[in-house]
């Protein structure tokens, strides 16, 4: 590893930009960058390693999904916990409550439009 002096340019991901952008190093600790600023949008951070952080939605909907699992049943959950894909086999009917159709409501009646026009005639009349 080579050791870094303030102002030398390292490749590294901007969590700004959200690419891999060139950076000046701000901070050095232990003979390496600790913090780096941008060189495209000038805003500094710490040092990432050229790495990304990872997806915060992924880890949301897995939760989410186990959830569902969960209220279907605790057994499927369990063994389909470590499994990143849907089950293939579907809930049985009885654990599902059935859920009575909607009542067709009448569409709603459109407004009437305003009469500009004859508001600006009335005006011009003045």
């Amino acid at each position: 590893m080579p050791e870094y002096r303030l102002g030398d340019d390292i490749d590294d991901y901007c969590v700004r930009c959200k690419r891999l952008m060139n950076h000046l190093v701000v901070s050095v600790m232990n003979g390496g960058p600790a913090k780096v600023r941008c060189r495209t949008c000038h805003s500094d951070h710490d040092y990432r390693h050229e790495q990304a952080p990872p997806p915060k939605v992924d880890l949301r909907k897995q939760a989410l999904f186990n959830e569902v699992l969960k209220k279907v049943d605790p057994a499927e959950a369990a063994a389909a916990a470590p499994a990143v894909a849907a089950p293939a086999v579907a809930a049985p009917a009885a654990a599902m409550p059935a859920v009575a159709a909607p009542a067709a409501e009448p569409a709603p009646k459109p407004k009437p439009k305003p009469k500009a026009k004859a508001k600006a005639k009335a005006k011009a009349r003045k």
